[in-house]
């Protein structure tokens, strides 16, 4: 089902995609940042809970600047000192975060009209040309993002780009979950379980170190369930630079695997977070002051938690870090799953 989903200030005239499944799923994305806006799940009543925060109309993403369902590239999180090399040429980015670039710089991904692909019964595709010099990076790129939604309540995100030079590239979605549904109090009393040994340290910036620290012993260990604000406000230092958790977590396992886990006990919502890259940002929404949201609701401080699936931050300037380089010619393909689950 397609229909009107508002015109933004130079015009442009958006478009909202529903599509559902036979058990009662259903998700809408829109061709204005190819953003996911709505993702409706059964919950233990049955109930449809919308469980992905956001706005009623394609004006309210253009004016947020907190990310809700958004794709970001073409670097999402952060490059320090919004500057890299590649093949002995230094390319300069827009510095947005403190002197260093944030999700491409300030010319978002999720701020323009995609152009609609294909729409089917199941999935609906986008595309976005990336001229050569777009937000300071090398290559012109033609990338894709596929929404599809299966029987077995799994929301698929696949992403794939070529680019006619070499360039970095690491797309990732932003949306925020609250499985008590999005118009609830904040998510802090779910449940989450990420499969990682270790993290990504990072400094004041947020920007990596480096280093690799395994998370036992530390508030940042979630191998097992654990209530999300049990340890948000440890004296911790990670968690003192980050105003809780914005990290990127080291994921174990490679190729496409179970990741992480979130429950809310009071819809028997599950969610499963499958991926094949080798890192993840769990972010709790720490900088969420008061947006107004879908059908009225107000959201404010970690109100939803988001799993930005991803190459390490500055990954560009860390040889130890798997490295978003892509060559020219060469496919960047990469598939994010988000499966729903009822427990009882």
């Amino acid at each position: 089902m397609v229909s009107g989903f508002g015109i933004t200030s130079k015009g442009e005239k958006a478009k909202l995609y529903s599509i559902k499944n036979g058990k009662g799923m259903e998700i809408a994305v829109t061709d204005y940042g190819a953003t996911l806006v709505k993702v409706f799940v059964p919950d233990k009543e049955n109930v449809l809970q919308d469980v992905v925060l956001g706005y009623d109309s394609a004006e309210g993403y253009e004016k947020g600047d907190v990310y809700f369902g958004a794709s970001v590239g073409r670097v999402a999180n952060r490059i320090g000192g919004a500057s890299f090399e590649l093949n002995g040429k230094t390319y300069k980015l827009t510095a947005n975060a403190d002197g260093n670039s944030l999700h491409g710089g300030c010319d978002f991904y999720n701020k323009r009209m995609w152009k609609t692909v294909k729409a089917e019964d199941r999935s609906i595709t986008f595309s976005l040309c990336s001229p050569d010099g777009d937000q300071g990076y090398p290559g012109k790129a033609d990338i894709f993002i596929t929404y599809e939604l299966t029987e077995d309540n799994e929301l698929k995100i696949h992403y794939h780009a070529v680019s006619d030079a070499d360039t970095i590239m690491n797309l990732t979605n932003h949306s925020y979950f609250n499985l008590s549904g999005h118009a609830s109090k904040t998510a802090l009393d779910q449940e989450v379980m990420i499969a990682a040994d270790a993290y990504t340290r990072a400094d004041a910036e947020s920007i990596p170190t480096g280093e690799l620290v395994p998370v036992d012993g530390t508030p940042m260990d979630f191998r097992e369930y654990k209530v999300i604000g049990q340890e948000i406000e440890a004296d911790y230092e990670d968690l003192v630079l980050g105003k809780g958790y914005d990290h990127n977590w080291v994921l174990n396992g490679n190729g496409m695997r179970p990741v992480a886990r979130m429950r809310s006990k009071e819809t028997g919502i599950m969610m499963e977070v499958m991926t094949d890259l080798p890192g993840m940002q769990f972010y709790t929404g720490n900088f969420i002051i008061s947006e107004a949201g879908k059908e009225g609701a107000e959201y404010k401080k970690r109100h939803g938690v988001c799993f930005e699936t991803q190459y390490f931050p500055d990954a560009i300037h860390k040889e130890h870090f798997e490295g978003p380089v892509v060559k020219a010619g060469e496919a960047y393909d990469t598939t994010t799953v988000y499966k729903f689950l009822v427990e009882e």
